[in-house]
C-alpha cells in the first residue's frame, strides 16, 4: 500500500514537508481479517492508510527535516511499524515494512522556503562584503601609514647623507683653498662662469674691464703670474 502524505511540524520555522510513504503487509488471520474487512483489500487499504499516517505525523513531528532527511529516517520507520502493530493484529494482519519513499516540502510553502534561502545567502553575503570592506579599508590605511614612514625615514636618511657629504666637501674645500687662496679665487670665478654661461640664450650686459673677467683676462689665474727676472 503506496500513499502521499503531508506531515511536518511548524514550531522552530520548520515547514511542513510531503513524505511518500510505502506500507507491506499480510494476512495472518483470514477469519479476523474477512470478519473487519470483508473480501475487499481495498477496505483493509482505506481502514489503514490514516492509522499509519497518524503514526508517521507522531514520529515526523519529533524530528527535524535535516534528521528526516538523515540519520533518523530508518529509526521513524522502524517506530511505525512497533505502532502499528497492535491495530493490525485487530485487522487480521501482520504489517511487515514501512518504507518512506521520498521526503520533500509541500508545493504550496516550496516557493517560501527558496526566498527565506535566498534571504539568508543575501544577508550572509551582504555581511560578509561589509567585513571585507571594513578589513580591506583597515588594509589600506596601514600600508598609507607604512609608506609615510617608509618615506619620511628615507628623506631622513638622504638629508642625512647629503649633510655629511656637504660637510665633507666644504672641509675638503676649506682645506685646499686656504693651501692656495690664489688658486681659490680662481677656481671660485670658473665656477661663476660656468653658472653664469649655462644657457646659450641668456644675455649679460658687462663692462669689459669689470672684475668678473679679471680670470679670463689672466691676471687672475695662478698660471699668468708675471715671471720674475
Amino acid at each position: 500500500m503506496s500513499r502521499e502524505a503531508r506531515t511536518g511540524k511548524e514550531s522552530d520555522n520548520e515547514p511542513i514537508w510531503v513524505i511518500d510513504w510505502l506500507v507491506k503487509w499480510r494476512i495472518v488471520d483470514p477469519k479476523q481479517f474477512i470478519r473487519n474487512n470483508g473480501v475487499d483489500l481495498r477496505n483493509a487499504e482505506n481502514r489503514l492508510s490514516p492509522i499509519v499516517q497518524a503514526a508517521l505525523n507522531e514520529e515526523v513531528t519529533k524530528r527535524t527535516v535535516a534528521t528526516m532527511l538523515s540519520s533518523e529516517r530508518e529509526k521513524v520507520m522502524q517506530a511505525v511499524v512497533k505502532r502499528l502493530a497492535d491495530d493490525a493484529k485487530s485487522f487480521g494482519i501482520e504489517v511487515v515494512d514501512v518504507r518512506i519513499k521520498r521526503v520533500d516540502f509541500a508545493a504550496n510553502i516550496t516557493d517560501s522556503v527558496y526566498r527565506r534561502m535566498e534571504s539568508e545567502r543575501k544577508r550572509a553575503a551582504n555581511e560578509l562584503r561589509s567585513t571585507g570592506g571594513a578589513e580591506g579599508e583597515k588594509i589600506r590605511a596601514d600600508a598609507d601609514r607604512q609608506r609615510e614612514i617608509i618615506v619620511a625615514e628615507a628623506y631622513r636618511d638622504a638629508q642625512k647623507i647629503k649633510g655629511d657629504g656637504d660637510a665633507k666637501a666644504s672641509a675638503i674645500y676649506a682645506d685646499a683653498f686656504g693651501k692656495d687662496p690664489q688658486f681659490a679665487q680662481f677656481y671660485r670665478s670658473l665656477e661663476a662662469y660656468r653658472s653664469t654661461f649655462r644657457s646659450k640664450s641668456d644675455v649679460m650686459v658687462l663692462d669689459p674691464g669689470s672684475e668678473f673677467f679679471k680670470a679670463m683676462r689672466g691676471s687672475g689665474s695662478p698660471a699668468a703670474a708675471p715671471a720674475r727676472k
